[in-house]
């Protein structure tokens, strides 16, 4: 993507607008990527001033895509420090993609900032939320622990059951139903999956997912 005509274009406005970054002898953005790497012959310094540019230009979906390009060892090394979510999340390249996903929510919510320290801010921020993710993951996780076991059925009304019918009759109909079954009635993943004519595993994903997204 770093070497189409938008890429190019993208590159030429950079340049006009950081002249001082000496980027005027590169071809494209794909380059600029090369540039950043510690073998790019560019001192730590002058590595972190393009970085800098490139947040303050991270509107452009070009330059967006750039940084998000530059940062994707340093969005690894993130995942590590966390363990990929060992324990949480059963295949680590899941949590790099929900990292990936939330670097690029902080470089849009970032866009047009000057930041002396971009980068290391970027990571600081992006570690947080990702660590955010996997506390909400984690709660989920427990609370369907359980699921292929036949619980016994919840016996009164709860907040829970209130908002479960708010989705009553919404595009979450269904997922709200089958929570319902697994919560109040008591069934088992399994008995409701094949109600549903789906996949337990899948099943369980989703009501995880729903879980984490509307009732925790």
């Amino acid at each position: 993507m770093g070497r189409t005509n938008a890429a190019r274009e993208s590159l030429v406005g950079l340049c006009l607008r950081h002249p001082e970054l000496g980027l005027g002898q590169l071809n494209d953005l794909c380059e600029v990527v090369d540039a950043l790497e510690a073998r790019g012959g560019r001192s730590v310094l002058a590595r972190a001033e393009i970085v800098r540019a490139l947040l303050l230009e991270a509107d452009d979906p070009q330059i967006h895509r750039t940084l998000l390009q530059t940062l994707i060892p340093g969005i690894v090394s993130v995942c590590r420090q966390l363990r990929f979510g060992d324990g949480i999340i059963a295949d680590p390249s899941e949590t790099v993609a929900m990292a990936l996903g939330l670097a690029s929510e902080l470089l849009v919510d970032w866009a047009g900032e000057s930041r002396q320290y971009a980068a290391p801010d970027i990571l600081s921020a992006l570690r947080g939320r990702l660590r955010r993710w996997l506390l909400k993951e984690k709660v989920a996780l427990r609370s369907v622990s359980n699921f292929d076991q036949i619980d016994d059925p919840a016996e009164v009304a709860s907040p829970l059951l209130a908002r479960l019918n708010s989705f009553r009759g919404s595009q979450y109909d269904r997922v709200a139903r089958l929570t319902y079954a697994r919560v109040f009635e008591g069934r088992s993943l399994r008995e409701v999956a094949a109600g549903d004519h789906s996949a337990p595993g899948t099943l369980q994903k989703e009501l995880q997912h729903f879980a984490v997204r509307f009732l925790i």
